[in-house]
């Protein structure tokens, strides 16, 4: 794991649930967020690895970073923008 050069406001699991709702989920923890706070997400590999990062971008957020854990879950790091 990378080391991490920002403070991280919330952290979100979304290992147990499958595409689309992993993206609803972590489109609701944003909403939750002021603009510039930072959102942990601890997601599966594949599909979820693939289409919540791209579907967060198209919504205008900044991904920070976006971690391999080794064992088919990646740590993916959003700062939001705009409120």
């Amino acid at each position: 794991m990378a080391d991490i050069y920002f403070t991280v406001d919330d952290t979100i699991d979304i290992t147990d649930v499958t595409c689309p709702i992993t993206f609803v989920k972590t489109k609701v923890a944003l909403e939750e967020l002021d603009e510039g706070q930072v959102l942990q997400v601890h997601l599966n590999g594949g599909e979820p690895a693939e289409n919540v990062p791209r579907s967060i971008k198209e919504e205008g957020h900044e991904i920070l970073q976006f971690d391999d854990n080794g064992d088919g879950t990646f740590e993916l790091y959003i700062k939001k923008v705009g409120d």
